[in-house]
């Protein structure tokens, strides 16, 4: 009996010693854990200093014209981009409302003369990268460059209600009158549509538009 009590004590005494070891060991592992932990905050101001580094150089790259070629260069926005996109946008509004117009030109040939006229004032024709206003009414309006450019004409001659009350081909006809009177003489086969315009009116009977207006 007094061996097993003896026995059963050292037993008890070696336990208490792994326990303590195994205690210390732990303490040890936190403790290096912690020293890691503590290295790496240290290296983070580096980091941060290596990181700000490489921004500044980025946003100086940035702030360099691209070389010709480059993919940078070929994503870069032109200038006065927005401008373009606004000026293209109120050229397919324009082109859209003639295409509208044009289904009664009879009736709506001066508001078509004024909207092409707006668009040569303000060269929008520049916007889809057309040099000349005559190169533009030849691609993009149906109407025939010389009708084109002859509606405009009647609205910088002529006041509005003067052109609708006498018409389409009455304007033409005095229009045509007023440019044979300028150059001397008409041209062959000048009338629109391919058809003898009637008697010239005479420029007194119509209206005018005054200068400047």
């Amino acid at each position: 009996m007094a061996k097993s009590k003896k026995s059963s004590e050292a037993k008890g005494k070696e336990s208490a010693k792994g326990a303590a070891a195994g205690s210390k060991d732990a303490k040890g592992g936190d403790a290096g854990a912690s020293k890691r932990k503590l290295g790496l905050r240290g290296a983070a101001p580096w980091a941060a200093r290596h990181a700000a580094k490489h921004a500044a150089e980025a946003r100086a790259r940035a702030a360099e014209p691209p070389l010709p070629g480059s993919a940078r260069a070929t994503i870069r926005v032109p200038v006065g981009a927005e401008d373009i996109k606004q000026r293209i946008g109120e050229l397919h509004d324009a082109l859209g409302k003639i295409k509208a117009l044009r289904k009664n030109v009879n009736k709506t040939f001066y508001d078509i003369g004024a909207i092409l006229r707006d668009i040569q004032q303000r060269r929008l024709y520049e916007a889809k990268g057309y040099g000349t206003f005559e190169a533009f009414l030849e691609r993009e309006i149906d109407l025939g460059k010389t009708m084109a450019v002859r509606l405009v004409r009647v609205v910088a001659t002529f006041l509005k209600e003067a052109a609708q009350e006498n018409g389409l081909e009455r304007i033409m006809s005095a229009l045509i009158a007023l440019e044979a009177g300028v150059e001397g003489a008409a041209a062959p086969n000048d009338s629109p549509k391919g058809k003898v315009p009637p008697p010239p009116v005479s420029a007194a009977a119509l209206p005018l538009r005054p200068p400047g207006r």
